[in-house]
């Protein structure tokens, strides 16, 4: 048997996080994932900013190394496309010349990206990984639980657990009672084509937002290689209620829509149509409990409105770590101290989970954003105006208000006037 003060459930960015800060900390912990790395996993591929600054948090030298990874392609913005096919590229930074200090993003297959991140914790003489198991059984003890995979075969006492092992975690369920809410839970296919045309040159992410979709959207990530993550997002609420076949509406789209055809006309598909689910973080709940926490997808913690997932998933384990550092500290794992972690998190990530949650109610009216494209194709202020909206979350607020809509509308009709 072995023992140990943390025991962390995943080694996906979540756990391997959390592993990080911790070994950073000198805190040793043991890492259990059911899989061997390297494997993949059925994602949007994509990386907000915050990956690169949460890892310089951690220790610059892991986020050097991810800047120098040849397995992921540099993004600099997003092209938004309404359902009237007006489109719109929005930079992270208005005039931007990619520089190494100014923000952007990534995509990365997570074959890749998960396996960096496990690499580096094979770097760290304070977290001993486990591969190929899974842990299946969870018994409480007085003084922290009793893990063990389904054989019994391994058996691990731990003061505190850590929950990251992602949408589908059984202790999410069995412990911390929390279950799939169609309304807060997106359904997501992925595939992977080769030769798409008309690529942004400084490979800008594409988000269209097909009537036939909405309120979910269609999404182009470029990665290296030629290649592209193409997949479709909608509410799962929605998709049971319109009986949707994501698969067939993502092959509808490459083959006959007006735009996208002639895009995918010599494309081609690489491997299978995956398909995932995404817990999303439009509902406040309880992450934590007497000697555990639920950190990244296994917290549902993903954005409404733009699917991030990894960039909150490891914003939530770097404040498990510090949470769980401080439980050591005290010799005290009770519930009511884990409350401070809930704080920390939605202090954090609340006001960007609320704006967000809004944001994805108002994208079920079409004009909305028809309206707001065909403005913001005529004035270079709003354009800037929405390029803050990735790094500033105040803007979102106004953005996720009806007001700003009408208070633009009756701008234009006052410019019109005149």
């Amino acid at each position: 048997m072995l023992e140990t003060k943390v025991c962390i459930l995943g080694a996906g960015p979540a756990g391997a996080t959390t592993a990080l800060q911790l070994a950073y900390m000198g805190i040793p912990c043991v890492v259990v994932d059911k899989a061997v790395f390297p494997r993949d996993k059925v994602c949007g591929d994509g990386l907000s900013g915050k990956v690169l600054t949460l890892l310089s948090r951690i220790d610059k030298g892991i986020a050097e190394r991810l800047q120098a990874y040849v397995f992921k392609e540099d993004s600099w913005g997003v092209t938004f496309v309404a359902a009237n096919r007006m489109s719109m590229n929005i930079p992270y930074k208005p005039g931007y010349q990619k520089l190494p200090d100014e923000p952007r993003g990534f995509v990365c297959k997570r074959i890749h990206f998960d396996n960096f991140l496990v690499e580096e914790l094979k770097r760290c003489p304070q977290v001993q990984l486990i591969e190929g198991k899974a842990v299946t059984k969870f018994e409480r003890l007085p003084d922290g639980y009793l893990l063990a995979d389904v054989s019994g075969a391994l058996q691990i006492k731990t003061k505190l657990v850590i929950a990251a092992n992602g949408a589908h975690s059984s202790f999410t369920k069995e412990v911390a009672n929390i279950h799939m809410e169609p309304a807060h839970y997106v359904a997501g296919i992925r595939a992977y084509y080769s030769g798409i045309k008309g690529l942004h040159p400084d490979n800008l992410i594409e988000l269209h937002f097909l009537k036939n979709i909405l309120p979910g959207y269609f999404w182009i990530f470029p990665l290296p290689n030629g290649e592209a993550n193409v997949g479709i997002g909608m509410l799962s609420e929605i998709a049971r209620k319109r009986k949707a076949n994501l698969k067939q509406l993502l092959l509808d789209a490459v083959e006959h829509d007006e735009v996208l055809k002639e895009r995918f006309k010599d494309a081609i598909l690489q491997g299978n149509i995956d398909g995932y689910g995404l817990p999303l973080g439009s509902k406040k709940r309880r992450l934590s409990g007497d000697r555990y926490m639920l950190v990244g997808d296994a917290g549902f913690l993903i954005d409404p409105f733009t699917g991030e997932g990894i960039g909150n998933a490891m914003y939530s384990a770097r404040m498990a770590a510090h949470q769980a550092a401080a439980c050591i500290k005290a010799n005290d794992y009770s519930a009511a101290t884990m409350l401070a972690y809930d704080a920390e998190v939605y202090r954090v990530l609340g006001p960007e989970l609320k704006m967000s949650t809004r944001l994805q109610k108002l994208i079920r009216f079409p004009w909305l954003f028809n309206m707001l494209m065909r403005l913001s194709a005529r004035n270079k202020e709003l354009q800037e105006l929405l390029s803050c909206m990735f790094h500033e979350v105040d803007l979102r607020k106004k953005l996720a208000k009806p007001q700003f809509y009408l208070r633009l509308l009756f701008v234009r009709r006052d410019t019109v006037t005149r």
